[in-house]
C-alpha cells in the first residue's frame, strides 16, 4: 500500500475513533425514578375504600324540628332482600339523625313521622365524606276524604233498624215495622229478633195493652176473667200474651225460618187504587230476603198460632178450639190489611222522623 494512503487512512481513522470514543469510553448509567412522595400513592389506591358519613336534620313546615321520625338508607341495585335489611335511623329531640361507616357512592333517603306525608332525599357520599343533607321539611299528611266504605250487608241493615226504631207517630206511638226505603237491605234473624223485643217492652205498647184490657172489661169480654182489679189483671195478661206470641211468631220466629221480611215496604206512589189494593196484598204476601215478593206464610201461620196459643189461657168458656184458632187468625190478617192501608195514606205524615227517601215502585 503506498505511505501516502497509509497516511490519509492513519488520519481518518484516528479522526472517527476520536468522534466515537465518548460512546465505547463511558459506561451508560441508568436514568434514576422520580422518587414518589411519601404517602401520594398509597393514599391514592386506598382512598376508594375510604367510609363516609350522612348526617341531616328533620322539620315540619314551620320549622320546628320533628323528633322520632324514621329515616331509611336504601343503595341503588339492592335487591328486596338487601332493601329490607338497609340501615335506619331515627331523629332525636333535635331532629337530627346520622349514620356512620358508610361505603361511598348513591344513596337515597326515605323519611317518615306519624302525621305527615313521607319524604325521601337522594345524594352521592364521596369517598371519606361527611355528607350533610339539606333540611328535610316534612308536610302535614293531607286528610283522606274519598276514601270509599264498604259495609256488609247485616252492618246496613242494623243502620237501617236504627232509623226504623225512631219512627214514631206523633212522636209517641212506635211505627217500627215499616220502611220507606224500596231497597232496604234484609234483616237477619237476630235484627228480626231485635226488632220484636223492642216493640214488646215498649212503653207505648203496655199502655195500649192496658186500654185494650180497660175496654174489654167495661164491656164483660171473657167474662170468665170476672171484674174488679183481679179480672182486668187476666184482660191485661191475656191481650199482653196475645202481643207477644203475635209479634214473635209472626215478626221474628217465622220469618227468621223463612227467610221472609217482616217489615211493610210503603209504596207512595201511584194511583189511589193502587195503592189501596198493594197495602191490601201485603197482608198476604211479603217480599222475601232474597228481595222477591212471595207469599207471607210468616203472617199467616203467625197470627194462626198466636190464635192456637190464646185457646191456653183464655176462660174455658170461651175457647172454642179450631174455629177461635181461626177468627183470632183471620181477625189478624185484617188487622194487618187495614194497619197497612193506614200506612200508606197517614201514618208517614204523622211520623216526624220518617226519612225522606225516593217511595218504593210496585
Amino acid at each position: 500500500m503506498p505511505v501516502r494512503f497509509q497516511s490519509g487512512f492513519a488520519v481518518f481513522a484516528l479522526l472517527a475513533f476520536c468522534c466515537i470514543s465518548p460512546c465505547f469510553g463511558q459506561t451508560q448509567q441508568p436514568v434514576p425514578a422520580p422518587t414518589p412522595e411519601i404517602g401520594a400513592s398509597s393514599d391514592q389506591s386506598s382512598g376508594q375504600q375510604l367510609p363516609g358519613s350522612i348526617s341531616g336534620t328533620v322539620v315540619d313546615e314551620s320549622g320546628a324540628v320533628v323528633a322520632g321520625a324514621q329515616v331509611k338508607l336504601t343503595r341503588e341495585g339492592q335487591s328486596s332482600k338487601e332493601a329490607s335489611a338497609s340501615p335506619e335511623a331515627r331523629s332525636a329531640s333535635d331532629g337530627q339523625f346520622s349514620f356512620a361507616n358508610l361505603s361511598p357512592g348513591p344513596f337515597q333517603l326515605t323519611i317518615t313521622a306519624a302525621g305527615f306525608a313521607p319524604q325521601t332525599s337522594s345524594g352521592i357520599l364521596h369517598p371519606g365524606e361527611n355528607y350533610a343533607v339539606p333540611q328535610v321539611a316534612l308536610a302535614v299528611a293531607s286528610p283522606v276524604t274519598d276514601v270509599e266504605v264498604r259495609l256488609s250487608q247485616t252492618e246496613v241493615a242494623q243502620e237501617e233498624v236504627k232509623v226504623e226504631e225512631k219512627q214514631r207517630v206523633l212522636g209517641v206511638i212506635p211505627n217500627f215495622y215499616v220502611t220507606y226505603d224500596p231497597h232496604a237491605a234484609p234483616l237477619d234473624a237476630k235484627q228480626k229478633f231485635g226488632l220484636a223485643w223492642k216493640m214488646t217492652i215498649d212503653p207505648v205498647t203496655f199502655a195500649i195493652v192496658g186500654a185494650v184490657a180497660g175496654i174489654e172489661q167495661a164491656q164483660n169480654d171473657f167474662n170468665g176473667y170476672g171484674q174488679g182489679a183481679q179480672g182486668y189483671a187476666k184482660r191485661y195478661g191475656a191481650a199482653y200474651a196475645d202481643t207477644v206470641a203475635g209479634t214473635f211468631i209472626g215478626s221474628a220466629l217465622l220469618p227468621s225460618l223463612l227467610k221472609q221480611d217482616p217489615r211493610y215496604f210503603y209504596k207512595g206512589t201511584g194511583s189511589k187504587r193502587s195503592r189501596v189494593l198493594y197495602a191490601l196484598a201485603n197482608s198476604v204476601i211479603c217480599k222475601g230476603d232474597n228481595g222477591h215478593w212471595q207469599p207471607n206464610y210468616s203472617n199467616i201461620l203467625g197470627n194462626l198460632a198466636a190464635g192456637g196459643i190464646s185457646n191456653l189461657y183464655y176462660p174455658a168458656k170461651d175457647r172454642e178450639g179450631a174455629q177461635l184458632t181461626f177468627e183470632t187468625g183471620l181477625i189478624g190478617i185484617g188487622a194487618t190489611a187495614a194497619a197497612n192501608i193506614v200506612q200508606e195514606f197517614i201514618i208517614r205524615k204523622l211520623t216526624p222522623k220518617a226519612p225522606k227517601r225516593d217511595p218504593a215502585k210496585p
